[in-house]
């Protein structure tokens, strides 16, 4: 009998590509289906995570990679364990302590890149400063919306830029919080928003919800904003960078 998977990822060449890891074998020993299109969304879009669904079935006289049944089922515990683990607020603080020196070397590494990045935009300026866990990057002006994007897509691509900008020749790592036009503040809002919206919900039909993959920034937002319910409890679920929030009735 043939064997068939399903495979998921934001986009049907990631969905395939996981797929095709899973089976140990090449793209033209399968047979592929598309099951659902990354097109649709449901009418509370937050709710709905925007993935590519694939049925990949082996081509007959073809035999996926052997793993023995017995690591398989305990990787899949091991990993159920990893993923659902309950929200711990203080596992979500990075315990980064840059000296001062290194704070140096991040800022001028920043610096310079922004200087040239700024200068080649009609108006734009930026502001850096720091505490002992993060360094904030705060950009601002007429065109600063283009580098926000679809719920701070872009924005948060930009950060990661930024980070590996920074820690260039650092031995400790330097973590970066970059906000464009106060977009952190307003998606904050808009998420704790949501986070009381949503546990209301929950509270109401018994029935836990599962939101998007979010950032670890965004996720914390939701998890802080309800840790101290009595009613509601939040964890994560899933993998980087597709790990989302789950909110179910205590």
């Amino acid at each position: 009998m043939a064997r068939t998977i399903i495979a998921e990822g934001r986009t049907s060449t990631e969905a395939i590509e996981k797929g095709l890891n899973e089976l140990g074998v090449s793209k033209d020993r399968v047979d592929i289906k598309i099951l659902e299109n990354d097109d649709k969304r449901s009418f509370f879009s937050i709710l709905a995570p925007r993935i590519v669904k694939v049925e990949m079935t082996l081509k007959e006289g073809v035999t996926p990679k052997k793993i023995e049944s017995h690591k398989t089922e305990g990787h899949r515990e091991n990993n159920k364990k990893a993923v659902q683990e309950e929200y711990k607020p203080h596992t979500e603080k990075p315990k980064v302590h840059l000296n001062s020196e290194e704070l140096k070397m991040a800022t001028e590494n920043l610096t310079g890149f922004l200087d040239d990045f700024v200068s080649k935009i009609a108006d734009m300026q930026y502001k850096i400063h720091s505490d002992e866990n993060y360094i904030y990057v705060e950009m601002s002006g007429v065109d600063s919306g283009t580098f926000i994007g679809y719920r701070g897509e872009t924005l948060n691509a930009m950060q990661i830029i930024l980070t590996s900008i920074a820690n260039r020749h650092l031995e400790n790592k330097a973590h970066i919080v970059l906000d464009i036009a106060g977009y952190r503040e307003k998606r904050q809002k808009a998420l704790e928003e949501l986070a009381d919206k949503l546990s209301k919900t929950v509270i109401r039909t018994g029935k836990q919800l599962t939101l998007e993959p979010m950032s670890a920034y965004e996720r914390k937002i939701i998890h802080n904003r309800l840790q101290t319910s009595e009613q509601v409890k939040t964890y994560s679920i899933g993998e980087e960078p597709y790990r989302k929030v789950v909110i179910s009735k205590k």
